[in-house]
């Protein structure tokens, strides 16, 4: 009996932290659906007649598709970007480390977790003097500089459990670096790639600090558009939400059909 117990009480802990979480996702689908009277009624309308209104505007009037083209632009290229260079650096963090290694890679995870406001000032004068303010070019730069430590650290953990066997016989067999990398270790790493690629392309699709500070109209993503309608009026909840909605569609669906990858990319290395 106090087994049965207590899978139930788990069993209902669980959905009620499922339910709490959700909970901001499904009040804000319903005030994408309301109109702006609606959106600011007291006591909070739970019954009311759907409208499109909100989706209309923000698609018709504030360029919804070119900002989360910017979106989609730098977060793709951005992750492309990092695994070129995180890949091969992995590759040889973890098949011929040094002495320094694991300090490097200690290193460069640390740094990961630095305030960006720190390190903000001396980015923004760097931009402002190459004309990389407002450009995709720039926050594409910017987001793949933000997830390279992570890359780099996923990706070695994921090399460093490949069998070294299946190595060692291919360089007994006369195979040189690059062919060892191109065909026996990128086609072995291919899932720990693919969960890489995931997590870090998620992070920059989310990623507002840099969107809000280093853009403007010309290269914003969907994180400057729905800040955008923060006004001195007031804010504008029904559009907001809207947007908001528009902006994690994606994510959600992304997440909810690569759920195992995005698992395995975030705790490589977790369980021996």
């Amino acid at each position: 009996m106090s087994t049965k117990l207590a899978l139930h009480t788990r069993t209902a802990a669980a959905w009620t932290c499922a339910l709490l979480l959700f909970f901001p996702i499904l009040w804000l689908g319903l005030m994408a659906f309301k109109t702006e009277a609606q959106a600011i009624a007291t006591p909070p309308l739970l019954f009311f007649k759907p409208t499109l209104q909100s989706f209309q505007e923000v698609m018709a009037r504030d360029h919804y598709v070119g900002y989360a083209l910017n979106s989609l632009i730098t977060s793709v290229v951005s992750t492309a970007l990092g695994l070129a260079i995180a890949i091969p650096a992995a590759y040889s963090m973890a098949f011929f480390p040094t002495r320094g290694t694991i300090g490097l890679l200690k290193f460069m995870l640390s740094s990961r977790y630095m305030p960006g406001v720190g390190a903000l000032m001396p980015i923004y004068i760097c931009y402002q003097y190459f004309g990389m303010l407002d450009t995709r070019v720039g926050l594409t730069i910017m987001f793949m500089l933000m997830n390279l430590p992570i890359m780099v650290w996923l990706l070695y953990t994921n090399l460093r459990e490949l069998p070294r066997e299946i190595l060692e016989a291919a360089r007994m067999d006369g195979a040189t670096v690059l062919d060892e990398f191109r065909h026996i270790v990128l086609p072995l790493a291919v899932g720990g790639i693919a969960s890489t690629a995931l997590v870090c392309m998620v992070w920059s699709w989310n990623e507002s600090f840099w969107s809000l500070n280093l853009c403007a109209s010309n290269a914003g993503t969907l994180a400057w558009l729905i800040a955008s309608y923060s006004s001195p009026e007031g804010l504008f909840w029904a559009k907001l939400s809207a947007a908001s909605l528009m902006a994690i569609a994606p994510i959600m669906a992304l997440g909810w059909f690569c759920q195992k990858q995005l698992v395995q990319g975030m705790t490589f290395g977790a369980v021996k």
